[in-house]
């Protein structure tokens, strides 16, 4: 599969109006492996002040994503989703800046599983904020003409 080349974008990004809104942006990808950072807006802090977990599952499910498909081809195959677990271990705000990074762990035939690391960095230490392992499963892309 390969890394992406600057300048290019993962396909799956093309219509990905989600992440678009959370204001994803690519670090690196790579075979099995995706980094990508955003920072935290106002619109996404719940009553208490802090980021809504939602919010931090979804960047953590897009950078699973990104890990899951390769950026050069699918041979009419997509990976999905088949279960997700996020654990919240530190609260973040707004404007802050986190990264995730996905890895994947294992690999058997149509199955697959990715762990997540949601970390911030405010210029001191960076804190793990939250751990996303992500369940995956191979299928026929239903949206190839």
């Amino acid at each position: 599969m390969g890394a992406i080349e600057a300048g290019e974008q993962h396909p799956i990004l093309l219509n990905d109006h989600a992440s678009e809104w959370l204001g994803i942006e690519v670090l690196n990808l790579d075979d099995g492996h995706a980094t990508i950072a955003m920072t935290l807006r106002p619109e996404m802090m719940n009553g208490f002040g802090i980021t809504h977990g939602g919010m931090i599952f979804a960047f953590a499910d897009s950078a699973f994503a990104l890990a899951c498909n390769s950026a050069h081809g699918d041979d009419g195959l997509v990976t999905v989703a088949s279960g997700a677990d996020v654990t919240f271990l530190a609260p973040t705000r707004a404007g802050q800046r986190i990264t995730a990074v996905a890895s994947r762990r294992q690999q058997q035939g149509r199955s697959g599983l990715y762990d997540v690391q949601v970390i911030a960095d405010d210029g001191g230490t960076p804190t793990v904020v939250a751990e996303f392992r992500g369940r995956s499963r191979t299928i026929p892309n239903r949206h190839t003409n």
